[in-house]
């Protein structure tokens, strides 16, 4: 395993868009993959916020105050997730400075250690290094790689950390996984951490075909009896007027 690369890709709901406003987390949902393949291990949890949700944002993810009332709040769900993430997961997620803002807050206010940025892989970094001016919201990146998000009526956190995942491959190039693992990866540094592109191909080396005098003059001969205005002829002729 510690030859492998890990990295969880992960999406939160929250109540707002500050937490030192006092918004609160509401919803995390994760996927682990190993070497860019999705486990099967996913993390998804309901928190409740201990505070109202406020209408225009339940529009976006349909969680209300009602709903997640009866769920544990952040205190009592930190240790899973953060277990679940482990010593040795990259954390993936798109528009990552938002939502690492609100789990470092979280994290820090239940005593625990917080996520380093040198941890970390904005999707959305990746996206406008690689289409600059273009719309590059979750999506609109399911669009351009043809992800099928149909099922996105609504944000929800481990739905859109599915489908970040295949759109996380498709940014690295949509190289089949087996590539990634191969020495000599490619990796660039950006500000949110060390992304794989894909593993660098080694060229082979030139091979010669050497061909025999009689093979010569039999593709000669062909040439001369059994084609009309053959190019190839025409280009011999020319090459020879050309030394002449």
């Amino acid at each position: 395993m510690k030859n492998n690369l890990r990295e969880i890709v992960f999406d939160t709901e929250t109540t707002g868009l500050s937490p030192e406003g006092g918004d609160r987390l509401v919803e995390i949902g994760a996927v682990e993959l190993i070497n860019h393949i999705p486990t099967g291990r996913t993390y998804h949890q309901y928190i409740n916020p201990e505070r109202s949700v406020p209408e225009e944002v339940v529009a976006v993810h349909g969680l209300t105050e009602e709903f997640l009332k009866d769920y544990p709040v952040f205190a009592e769900v930190a240790a899973a997730f953060t277990e679940f993430v482990g010593d040795d997961g990259i954390l993936v997620a798109h528009n990552a400075s938002f939502d690492i803002k609100f789990i470092n807050y979280e994290l820090k206010k239940t005593g625990l250690p917080e996520y380093d940025w040198e941890r970390v892989v904005d999707t959305l970094e990746i996206a406008r290094k690689k289409f600059p001016g273009a719309k590059n919201n979750l999506d609109a990146l399911c669009k351009r790689f043809n992800v099928d998000n149909s099922r996105r009526t609504k944000h929800g956190a481990l739905l859109d950390a599915e489908l970040l995942a295949e759109v996380y491959l498709e940014l690295l190039g949509g190289a089949e996984p087996s590539m990634l693992q191969a020495e000599g990866e490619n990796r660039e540094k950006t500000g949110a951490g060390e992304i794989v592109f894909a593993a660098e191909r080694k060229m082979r080396p030139q091979r010669f075909f050497p061909v025999s005098a009689e093979e010569e003059a039999e593709h000669l001969e062909f040439l001369q009896n059994k084609l009309k205005n053959a190019l190839w002829l025409a280009g011999e002729e020319t090459a020879a007027e050309a030394k002449a």
